[in-house]
């Protein structure tokens, strides 16, 4: 069974810092990009970060110089560092596992996280 697991969604005023994590089991972890993407309400789900299997990111415009995407293929885990956090930040954050295998997408989802930050 494949589980994506996230955590670390806080309220937090505008201008801090948050850390978000996503724990996998059940995937050979290195094998997959991840990325996290974040639905606001109202709004549709948009990719924010994302990192290789090899390591390179990439950021939307929103976030970047803010946000930092990261991994750990040891703890099978990928983070999410946000600073500089505005009120616009707030949405629900998913973690979210991509391979493409014999010409074949395979993604997993977890189940978001909640982020709220206050003016």
């Amino acid at each position: 069974q494949v589980l994506l697991v996230e955590s670390g969604g806080d309220l937090v005023q505008a201008g801090g810092s948050l850390r978000l994590s996503c724990a996998a089991s059940g995937i050979t972890f290195s094998l997959y990009a991840m990325a996290w993407y974040r639905q606001a309400p109202g709004k549709q789900r948009e990719l924010i970060a994302s990192i290789t299997n090899g390591g390179s990111t990439n950021y939307a415009d929103s976030v970047k110089g803010r946000f930092s995407i990261s991994r750990d293929n040891a703890k099978n885990t990928v983070y999410l560092q946000m600073d500089s956090l505005k009120p616009e930040d707030t949405a629900i954050y998913y973690c979210n596992a991509d391979r493409v295998r014999i010409s074949t997408r395979i993604q997993y989802w977890g189940q978001g996280t909640q982020v709220t930050v206050s003016s």
